[in-house]
């Protein structure tokens, strides 16, 4: 046995007891702590997914949105365009009866596999029927 080694022991024994010592300390006081750490930073994960989704949510809201105003704004242009060419035609047709009649009798002429009912009165067509009023 050399001088050496009851100071070899020493260490050794130190060394585990040092060992023993941090491996207690570990799970008395660091594990618990990164626990915590851990669900707190899932938490702030969790709450950051939530953030984006609820922004992608009102995003895509505001954007639908939009998107009926500018189709409601839409539909009233052509609205107002038809409304336009309907008084044109109304006006154009306004007090050419003579016309209209050429019209009618030129489309019964050349519609031939149509059915077409025609109000009668005395077996002459009805074209006037506003002049009963």
């Amino acid at each position: 046995m050399n001088n050496n080694e009851p100071k070899q022991i020493i260490y050794f024994g130190s060394s585990v007891f040092v060992f023993l010592i941090l491996i207690w300390a570990y799970y008395n006081f660091i594990s618990p702590n990164i626990y915590i750490w851990q669900q707190s930073m899932a938490g702030q994960a969790e709450l950051a997914h939530a953030e984006y989704s609820r922004q992608i949510a009102t995003c895509e809201a505001l954007a639908k949105k939009e998107s009926a105003k500018s189709l409601a704004d839409a539909e009233v242009i052509r609205a107002e365009g038809v409304a336009k060419a309907n008084k044109i035609i109304g006006d154009s047709l306004t007090g050419n009866e003579g016309y209209l009649r050429y019209l009618w009798i030129q489309g019964l002429q050349t519609n031939q596999m149509q059915v077409v009912y025609v109000p009668t009165e005395a077996n002459l067509p009805i074209m006037e029927a506003h002049r009963l009023k």
